[in-house]
């Protein structure tokens, strides 16, 4: 039986004994055989009636209310948070339940309100962003695609939803490395693309996010800035070694051809040459140097004992003592030779640094961390501290009168090849300079 059916048959249940009751006092009682026997059948028939009509109310009592619910719950099954039930009393269970659908009800609708207008906000900035966004199902149809993504394709959204990854030549960005950079030719556009993708899952299928944004123009500002910086640099020290050479080359010239000969001029000769050669060599080690820049192989990671390496390193400074500032026992995966020399040079740095403004008593200090998972290696001295970092990692800049420039411009690539970060900075509360060399454990 169903949930109606029982109810009428466990109201009849309970009421039969009293009906009974009432009809045996109707056929038996004493003022009721004075009756006419027309007069009790009519008084029968009213019990049963009125028997009738209560158990059809009590089933309308019960069930009225629930079919209120079910239509509820049906519509918000089927999205629709407009309508609510009317509560005709407080206090009682009916009237908690009813007050709680309600609520449930105001919920949804602002919830679904939210989501409508981060849905319209998503979908305007993906319609509106310089980046071409795609999104492909687990048979690598395309479900979803902005207008930057049809004018890198050049062809509408219409025509190109639910086509395969392979159709619309996009296959083999799925796969591979991500992000990454790298010369492509679309049917919209040409240069370089980071492309990027991942997946996610929408209604418990897995789909797969493509991102390809051109980076030609950033690429081209951040070249642009670079050959100035080289050219800037490289032209300071070729005019610091050709302007004497040309001086001096004139003057040996003007020598040389003075009648009669001077009778200094073997000597003159000798200087003049030897000056040249001087600046010659200086241009020789410079251009080693660039090539050492330039040719720095890939970091060989491998487990390293952080504090062996720092203590090693502290080792080597002759000029004073360094003191370590020895952090918990770390092994780190790292190219040992790298990081050694890194290390040396930024000693070497912060040793000449102390040295220059305190020559009787210079204080550099190396240390270690573990900061949020990363490991941060620090060089600090008390030097006179940075009056300019805009030129500080440009390579072959240096304020030394025998630098070579390449110092911290060697670490800071040592450090990013390694996924890691290399800053300077001035001391807080007192002179001197703290390099931080920051690098995943």
């Amino acid at each position: 039986m169903n949930y109606e059916r029982r109810i009428i048959v466990f109201a009849l249940f309970m009421s039969i004994p009293s009906v009974a009751c009432l009809l045996w006092v109707v056929w038996t009682a004493d003022w009721a055989s004075r009756l006419p026997s027309t007069a009790a059948i009519m008084m029968t028939a009213i019990i049963v009636g009125l028997w009738a009509a209560l158990m059809r109310a009590l089933q309308k009592v019960i069930n009225r209310p629930l079919h209120t619910f079910s239509n509820l719950i049906a519509a918000l099954r089927h999205g629709d948070y407009s309508i609510g039930a009317r509560s005709l009393g407080e206090g009682d269970a009916m009237s908690e339940v009813t007050a709680e659908l309600n609520s449930l009800v105001a919920m949804l609708r602002e919830e679904r309100l939210g989501a409508l207008e981060a849905t319209a906000l998503l979908q305007t900035v993906m319609a509106e962003i310089d980046v071409s966004i795609f999104t492909f199902d687990e048979d690598r149809r395309l479900r979803l695609v902005n207008r930057s993504g049809e004018r890198l394709l050049e062809r509408p959204k219409e025509r190109i939803l639910s086509a395969h990854a392979d159709e619309l030549g996009l296959v083999d960005f799925l796969d591979g490395a991500s992000p990454r950079t790298e010369q492509q030719d679309f049917p919209g556009a040409s240069g370089r693309w980071r492309i990027s993708h991942a997946f996610f899952r929408e209604k418990g299928m897995p789909h797969q996010l493509l991102v390809i944004s051109d980076v030609s123009r950033e690429l081209r500002e951040e070249e642009r800035q670079a050959w100035q910086r080289l050219v800037r640099v490289l032209g300071h020290e070729l005019n610091n070694s050709l302007a004497p050479i040309k001086s001096i080359a004139g003057s040996l010239r003007d020598l040389v051809r003075r009648e009669p000969p001077p009778p200094d001029l073997r000597e003159d000769l000798e200087q003049g040459l030897d000056v040249v050669s001087s600046r010659a060599e200086s241009l020789d080690r410079f251009m080693s140097n660039y090539a050492r820049l330039a040719r720095l192989p890939e970091p060989r990671l491998a487990p390293l004992d952080l504090g062996e390496l720092i203590r090693r390193v502290a080792d080597l400074e002759t000029r004073a003592p360094v003191v370590v500032r020895a952090g918990e026992a770390l092994s780190l995966s790292a190219d040992g030779d790298q990081l050694e020399q890194a290390m040396i040079n930024l000693i070497r740095n912060a040793m000449d640094a102390a040295l220059e403004a305190n020559a009787d008593a210079p204080e550099v200090e190396i240390g270690w961390s573990l900061l949020a998972g990363r490991v941060e290696l620090w060089v600090s001295d008390n030097g006179l501290g940075l009056a300019n970092t805009a030129n500080l990692f440009v390579p072959f800049f240096t304020t030394k009168p025998e630098g070579n420039g390449i110092g911290l411009a060697l670490c800071r690539q040592i450090a990013e090849a390694h996924s890691g970060s290399l800053t300077l900075e001035n001391r807080d509360g007192a002179s001197g300079c703290v390099a931080r060399l920051r690098l995943p454990r």
